[in-house]
């Protein structure tokens, strides 16, 4: 799919392309491609010059390679986007940014949520975009701005966590169901910090190249002051969620011991019992009570009694709550 962009009072016009003469026709500021095929690789060629990579291209860059300014002057970046599914794990893709002939391209291979922000905003908002450059940090902002609505989700989610881990009984059924959402959150956390670190970098390497107006790098310097907000929420989500943790892995120690209890307790409890039938099941020959008549039935009363007895003093103390 290929998504042109040109630029009109301040605002973001998506132009239909069908074919290569459409592409011709029109002076873009942003041209936007997702899973493009060989056929859109090619116009983007034929008509700007520009090479676009491939998907194994863009995964398998080296860090130290991800931003660079090639032998004809095109920049290119490569920077990681959040990108959560309904009903699926969160993860990052990365998308290749090219700034090349005035014009921002950028490659992706899934269509996020963050692009489909910045081209909803940018139609309702005039002239808050100026040129390509302009384009690429509304990217890095709302970015930012993505990441802190999916931490809020994140304290929302570990808040119904707490309320069912600190209630008063904790089965192991909800401790394992807690586990489970905490170890989901924590990835999304994790990935929150680490798409944060990623664009960080490409908006200092954008403020070090000199490539920004004076206007362009207060809103990288906002930016970078946003991104290093999150970071102190990150963290303190992060020692939420291991308080959490040990919280749970604690209640159901707690649940595993009360049943380590009981068969303690059980196991001291028929002691006497088991003690009184070992004597009376001896065969000596000499025995006194050996020639009672009632023998059976007192032996078995004693041990019925001998056993209510400890767990009679047991309750008593309070060893069975």
């Amino acid at each position: 799919m290929i998504n042109v962009f040109v630029l009109q009072n301040g605002r973001l016009n998506q132009v239909n392309i069908e074919s290569h003469s459409d592409l011709e026709k029109v002076q873009p500021v942003w041209v936007d491609l997702t899973e493009p095929n060989d056929q859109e690789r090619a116009w983007v060629k034929s008509i700007y010059g520009v090479t676009l990579p491939g998907e194994d291209e863009v995964k398998d860059i080296e860090a130290s390679a991800r931003y660079y300014e090639a032998e004809n002057g095109d920049l290119h970046l490569r920077t990681d986007f959040l990108f959560e599914e309904d009903d699926g794990p969160s993860s990052t893709v990365t998308v290749a940014f090219i700034l090349a002939r005035n014009i921002l391209f950028s490659v992706h291979g899934e269509d996020l949520p963050v692009f489909r922000l910045v081209r909803m905003r940018a139609r309702s908002r005039p002239g808050s975009i100026g040129d390509y450059k302009d384009v690429l940090l509304d990217l890095y902002q709302t970015d930012a701005e993505y990441s802190a609505d999916a931490l809020e989700g994140v304290y929302k989610t570990l808040d119904e966590v707490s309320q069912r881990v600190l209630q008063k009984k904790l089965t192991d059924q909800a401790a394992a169901e807690a586990l489970n959402a905490m170890a989901h959150e924590e990835d999304l956390n994790g990935r929150i910090r680490r798409n944060m670190m990623d664009t960080r970098r490409a908006v200092s390497f954008l403020m070090r190249g000199r490539l920004l107006s004076v206007d362009q790098f207060e809103d990288a310097r906002q930016i970078l002051r946003d991104i290093e907000s999150l970071d102190g929420h990150t963290a303190f989500l992060f020692d939420k969620i291991n308080f959490l943790m040990d919280a749970t892995v604690g209640f159901i120690n707690i649940n595993q011991n009360k049943i380590i209890k009981i068969f303690s307790v059980a196991s001291v409890a028929f002691l006497p019992p088991t003690l009184i039938a070992s004597i009376y099941g001896m065969n000596f020959r000499f025995m006194p009570e050996f020639e009672w008549h009632l023998g059976y039935p007192l032996a078995l009363v004693l041990m019925v009694c001998s056993a209510i007895t400890p767990f009679w003093y047991f309750r008593r103390r309070g060893w069975l709550n």
